[in-house]
């Protein structure tokens, strides 16, 4: 087949057209385009083998992996080719959720850090150690913080809040529910912390003011939001410059009875979402890492998000 021929063919198809954009950009390996495209593994080996045959792609071998590149020079015409790649990749609807999860994925490669927190995680309960337990190590991380001022928003009964309190140096819980809210204010009083107040307010518009707080909170509370972008905008108002907003939430599932059994607005959310919901708020040093796996059915996934307001 004649090489235009051959080229042509290979960007015929917008799964290759996507992949090619993101090689375009970095070095990548399968694992991460998966994590980027959310495309199985033998498929996007499939179109890297006919990427690489039509020379729109290298690789190398770096230990067990293989990391895939778009090559350095190349003739006029291939470098032709591969900016057509990239115009028309842009048009695909798939486009800025791999835009995000690229610069998910290259920020996640500079943390070292995270990567030996999930090898430390992985073998924490291979085996029993007398007084070895997460509640233990929370307790000890607990004594860690400094005297932050803290926004937990969609905080319930405040079990959270009421944590925090006995270390920061105060902690404002903010919840929808007045029932809740009372709940929490009279057990907050009855354990002398005076430094815990309880607000009745929307987590899309919470009742706290400009640049008020350090950390901003959101556990499992943003699948109950309707507009979570409206919710991070707020969380973004509330923080002073410097603060920083962790986010706990579902990974996106598909199990639809949680609509009606947990009152959830969202089935978790794609983690390209948040990247873009959270650049578009304002946040910059954003982190996304799935943290927890259930081994049970429907098998949910825990995300942590970390952000920063500079």
């Amino acid at each position: 087949m004649p090489p235009t021929l051959k080229a042509l063919r290979a960007l015929s198809d917008p799964t290759r057209l996507r992949l090619l954009a993101l090689l375009g950009a970095e070095e990548l390996s399968v694992n991460e385009l998966q994590e980027i495209t959310r495309l199985g593994q033998s498929r996007i080996s499939t179109h890297l083998r006919l990427l690489e045959n039509s020379g729109f792609v290298l690789h190398r071998r770096e230990g067990k992996r293989s990391l895939y590149r778009v090559p350095p020079g190349g003739s006029a015409a291939m470098k032709e080719f591969v900016q057509l790649a990239r115009q028309g990749a842009a048009e695909l609807p798939e486009h800025p959720a791999d835009q995000a999860n690229l610069r998910r994925i290259l920020k996640l490669r500079e943390d070292q850090s995270q990567l030996y927190f999930n090898q430390v995680a992985g073998r924490f309960d291979r085996s029993y150690g007398p007084g070895r337990s997460w509640q233990a190590f929370g307790q000890l991380l607990l004594r860690i913080l400094p005297p932050l001022e803290v926004a937990d928003l969609g905080s319930g009964e405040g079990l959270l809040s009421e944590l925090l309190a006995h270390r920061c140096r105060r902690v404002i819980a903010v919840d929808n529910s007045e029932s809740m809210v009372n709940y929490g204010a009279r057990k907050a009083r009855k354990n002398g912390l005076d430094n815990l107040e309880f607000r009745l307010g929307d987590l899309h518009d919470p009742p706290i003011a400009d640049a008020a707080v350090d950390l901003v909170i959101l556990s499992q509370a943003l699948h109950h939001a309707s507009d979570p972008e409206r919710a991070l905008r707020n969380a973004f108002r509330i923080l002073r410059p410097g603060g920083q907003l962790l986010l706990l939430d579902l990974r996106e599932h598909g199990f639809e009875p949680a609509r009606e059994l947990y009152g959830d607005h969202w089935l978790g959310f794609a983690e390209a979402d948040l990247q873009r919901w959270l650049e578009e708020a304002g946040f910059r040093r954003i982190e996304i890492t799935t943290v927890a796996r259930e081994e049970e059915p429907p098998h949910f996934e825990t995300l942590l998000c970390a952000a920063t307001r500079v």
